[in-house]
């Protein structure tokens, strides 16, 4: 009997054991996993870029943060994921993280945040190859395989566009991007297209016109962004130029001389350009509009092209606050020339409104 007693305490003595050893097993579990959401790998911590590649899975994406110290524990912070909801919501990017954040804050920005973005600022009535010189100076592209995409046959003919280059399409906007593994020129080309016929919806709502009249318009519109100094004189001075070319005058704008001039104008118009015949760009001695947008205009220059101001006026001059003199007879316009141009002050003087 005193045997039995024995074989029972010791079991029951066995199973008290094992029940602490799980007990305490259980609790320092726990006790890693607090630990592990409560403390930081470093302190105090750094910067780490850290990018994630499209498609990359989260058990990868998790032993890439380890090795780059922005966590300590791979299985723990996929549980974390997987308790919170967020295992297959990581964006593909590039982030900055720190080695000092909290499991769950690293976790939130790679959920959240757009992450580490690259900034190509095109504003209105850039051409082509100032263009290609802001993606070179964003690190999205070079400057030559930007121009090389603009001209790239396939591009242009899968937007419908006839013409040698996306002269005047490439929309001007603000675009951000996550930094690229590589050179992105063709791919911002090719986004800079999409923003302008998303764009075009608003200039044309019942539907696009056809080519010769859409590419038409463009120019048009081109000239006017070039032309205006002044924004509220957009449709006025669009209505310039429609007047005119109803009465087949030489539309005589500057900006499409310099723009067949090239990358390489000095700035300065001189009498031989304003003659020179072998310039298709120049409106001072060839009738019509140029061969082809001058610049990429925005839209409030395609809607004025569209939507001109209802006038008589055919001439217009800059009177040096960046707004004009518009007049409807050349005696008028030679007064407001002698007044604004000839006798203007060159220390003051400016072509756009401040």
């Amino acid at each position: 009997m005193a045997r039995k007693r024995t074989i029972v305490i010791s079991l029951l003595t066995a199973v008290l054991l094992a029940g602490l050893a799980a007990g305490g097993y259980l609790w320092y579990k726990a006790w890693q996993e607090k630990q592990f959401l409560l403390t930081a790998p470093e302190t105090p911590g750094r910067e780490v870029v850290f990018r994630v590649e499209p498609g990359q899975i989260f058990t990868t994406i998790a032993a890439n943060l380890k090795k780059a110290g922005v966590i300590t524990n791979t299985r723990r912070f996929y549980r974390l994921a997987v308790r919170t909801g967020k295992g297959a919501a990581v964006r593909a990017g590039e982030f900055m993280l720190n080695t000092g954040w909290l499991p769950e804050h690293v976790l939130h920005e790679l959920t959240t945040s757009a992450g580490i973005m690259k900034r190509a600022s095109v504003r209105e009535g850039l051409t082509w190859w100032q263009t290609a010189e802001i993606i070179n100076q964003s690190g999205l592209g070079s400057y030559e395989n930007f121009a090389k995409a603009v001209a790239d046959p396939e591009l242009l003919d899968r937007f419908g566009i006839k013409a040698k280059n996306a002269e005047g399409y490439l929309f001007p906007e603000t675009y951000l991007l996550t930094p690229p593994k590589g050179d992105q020129s063709a791919h911002m080309a090719e986004i800079m297209l999409k923003e302008f016929f998303k764009h075009a919806g608003q200039v044309w709502p019942d539907g696009l016109p056809e080519w010769d009249e859409l590419n038409q318009t463009v120019i048009l519109a081109s000239i006017i962004e070039k032309e205006t100094g002044d924004a509220s004189e957009r449709q006025r001075i669009s209505g310039v130029f429609h007047n005119r070319l109803k009465k087949r005058m030489l539309i005589q704008s500057d900006p499409t001389i310099i723009y067949g001039l090239g990358p390489d104008f000095d700035g300065n118009i001189r009498k031989r350009h304003l003659q020179d015949k072998n310039n298709p760009y120049n409106t001072y001695v060839i009738r019509g509009l140029p061969p082809g947008p001058i610049c990429s205009p925005g839209l409030e220059s395609l809607l004025a092209a569209v939507h001109p101001e209802d006038h008589q006026y055919i001439f217009f001059v800059a009177k040096g606050d960046g707004s004009h003199y518009f007049s409807r007879t050349l005696s008028e316009h030679n007064d407001a020339v002698r007044k604004y141009q000839l006798r203007r002050n060159r220390e003051t003087y400016r072509s756009t409104r401040q």
